[in-house]
This record gives structure tokens, C-alpha cells and sequence, in this order.
């Protein structure tokens, strides 16, 4: 069933229909410079077909974690071991000629509500907030990854809500079940790193 999606994925990103969403692994030293080919490749391969959201990360997608709250599910695969400060960097890089190993914490959420278009884009912002509050809590150096993605997902038709905030009903939701599932993929994450003597 097609859903309304705000996300800042490089391949589908932006507000629009989504009939998919993919998360899948790649190598820690992928370097490819087509992901929408590449996307497309791996979409078609498993038989999903129509407008779709793509992500990679280098985390094995399995051991993805889940937050709920009150209706509003979260569910994220989180890689921390290349985090970074948003406003480090001073000069901009040219991504053509770098290529930017994918820690990456990918974040895809869903709300049983219809959302305007604002209510999206402030969703995305609440969901981004509440990972940095879980980084920061959790004792993780940085506000994210420099591949970081996030989606929204929520019904295509109903009474449009308004508020995608942090104290908006459907804000708030999110802003917790965001929180729970980074929290668990950070401390998942450490407890591999510990395990396999890293």
C-alpha cells in the first residue's frame, strides 16, 4: 500500500508517494558514485517495482531495533563507529572526489496519521533531534554519521494533521520511539564491538 514519505534519502528523497522503502548493507569501503543505478539494481532484483526510497549502510540490516510509542514505530539500524559533529567541518567537501565510508544511522518511521507537508518536514527535523539526544546520552562523540538518513512515512489520505514538532501529539511519539530505537542500536552496537574484542 503507497504511503506519503518525507525523507532525506539520496535516492527518493524528498515528499512524495513511496510504494517501497530498502535499507540493505553494503562493504564499510563501498565507493560507488550511482546509488539510484545501484538502488535500482538491488530493488529489482527482489521485485519492487513503482517509486521507492533507498538507503545503505554498512551495518548488517538484521540487527536493526525498534521503538514504539502510542501508535507511532520507529525502526532504525545504527552505525556509530565514524560519527561526526555537524558543524565541524569548515570548508565544503566535493563529494565526487571523496568518498565518505557509510557508518550510518538510517531511520525509518511510520504515523497513522496523515501529515501536511510541514508536519512532515518537522518530523524529520523531531526524529533527527531525538537521535542526537540519544547519541549525546549515550556517550557517543558526534551528532550523527556523514551518510545519516531519515524517513517519514504516514497514510496518503485522512484530515491532514498540522504539527510534526516535539510537542505536537505525533511529534512527541516519534521524538520517543526514535530515541528507543538509536539508544538500542548504540548500545547493540557497543555490545558486538565488546564481544568481538574491538
Amino acid at each position: 500500500m503507497p504511503l506519503r514519505a518525507a525523507t532525506s534519502a539520496i535516492v527518493g528523497g524528498g515528499i512524495g508517494q513511496a510504494d517501497w522503502v530498502l535499507n540493505f548493507t553494503v562493504e564499510p569501503t563501498y565507493d560507488r558514485l550511482d546509488p539510484a543505478i545501484h538502488v535500482d539494481d538491488v530493488a529489482g532484483a527482489i521485485g519492487l517495482t513503482g517509486r521507492g526510497v533507498g538507503m545503505m549502510t554498512a551495518v548488517d540490516v538484521s540487527s536493526y531495533t525498534v521503538g514504539a510509542d502510542a501508535g507511532a514505530e520507529v525502526v532504525a539500524t545504527t552505525g556509530v563507529s565514524r560519527p561526526v559533529w555537524a558543524a565541524e567541518l569548515h570548508e565544503p567537501l566535493d563529494h565526487a572526489a571523496i568518498a565518505i565510508p557509510p557508518g550510518t544511522i538510517n531511520i525509518v518511521a511510520f504515523v497513522p496519521v496523515t501529515m501536511c507537508d510541514g508536519a512532515l518536514v518537522n518530523a524529520v527535523a523531531t526524529l533527527t533531534e531525538a537521535k542526537v539526544q540519544a547519541l549525546a546520552e549515550h556517550g557517543v562523540p558526534g551528532t550523527g554519521t556523514a551518510t545519516d538518513t531519515v524517513c517519514v512515512l504516514c497514510p496518503t489520505s485522512g484530515e491532514e494533521d498540522p504539527f510534526g514538532g516535539p510537542r505536537s501529539l505525533w511529534g512527541a511519539r516519534l521524538a520517543r520511539a526514535g530515541y528507543a530505537a538509536v539508544a538500542a542500536g548504540v548500545e547493540r552496537q557497543r555490545r558486538a564491538l565488546q564481544e568481538s574484542g574491538s
